[in-house]
């Protein structure tokens, strides 16, 4: 009797799943098709041939290199990923700061359109990266096929980051490192509002892409030795040592270099 009911429910939905792959390849030529559906890649509603319902979401052909195993575009997408040193805020494919939002998240339900978006236009206390589109469009490939392969912890409370608007007490970054630097952190948001020198967020991470010198990531000590001469690191260096007080560097050592 159960085999009887899975056969008689198979014989109705196979029409069904070929007029499914058939609504997208009456209009689409057929490619990949060892990795199953249209929508398995491009997302969209196979099961209808009207073209607004159809193209409800969609991936567009590039950027859906992600869901294609091994490839190059892909690839090149996450050695710009670790270039623009983007996990110093973000967290993707298992690894980063938690600064940000986590990139790990973006699918089901980011439009890789918003994505390439947030890129090109960053959001403040964000680097911007200057990047021609298509030059991003493998760095979005990158980014979802990260998240595509996360496994998401159950019951993690979403991030969130407090840009501005929210009152705080004065703070020797804003006063003597703002004018020229941002920097983003999870104690007091986002500082600062410089576009002068690089953005500091996550300097004595892993993933920032500028080390003091080569082989030598920053800490808080060779930090405290850059304020005090940055010339004395590299001799073409634009920034001028800062006349700091011992107690000021402490306290901006702290707020720049954090333990956690």
């Amino acid at each position: 009797m159960v085999a009887r009911l899975a056969l008689l429910i198979l014989c109705l939905l196979l029409p069904a799943l070929a007029a499914a792959q058939g609504s997208c390849r009456a209009c689409h030529p057929s490619h990949y098709l060892e990795l199953g559906s249209c929508s398995a890649c491009h997302r969209g509603d196979p099961r209808t041939d009207r073209p607004a319902l159809a193209h409800h979401d969609l991936i567009e052909g590039r950027y859906a290199h992600f869901a294609i195993p091994g490839s190059a575009v892909t690839q090149q997408g996450v050695k710009l990923l670790e270039q623009a040193g983007c996990r110093r805020c973000h967290r993707s494919g298992g690894k980063g700061n938690t600064l940000a939002s986590d990139l790990d998240r973006l699918l089901p339900g980011a439009r890789p359109r918003e994505v390439m978006q947030s890129i090109r236009q960053p959001v403040l206390f964000m680097p911007d990266f200057a990047l021609a589109e298509a030059t991003a469009v493998p760095l979005v490939n990158a980014l979802l096929a990260h998240s595509a392969a996360a496994e998401r912890a159950a019951g993690e409370v979403p991030l969130v980051v407090h840009f501005e608007g929210v009152e705080r007490q004065e703070n020797l970054f804003d006063k003597k490192c703002g004018g020229c630097h941002r920097l983003l952190t999870s104690q007091w948001g986002g500082l600062g509002n410089g576009l002068v020198g690089p953005n500091l967020s996550g300097l004595t991470s892993e993933f920032y892409p500028v080390p003091f010198r080569e082989g030598e990531p920053w800490t808080a000590e060779r930090l405290k030795k850059w304020l005090e001469n940055p010339r004395a690191i590299r001799p073409m260096a634009r920034m001028r040592p800062m006349p700091l007080e011992a107690e000021e560097v402490k306290k901006v050592l702290e707020i720049v270099t954090p333990k956690d």
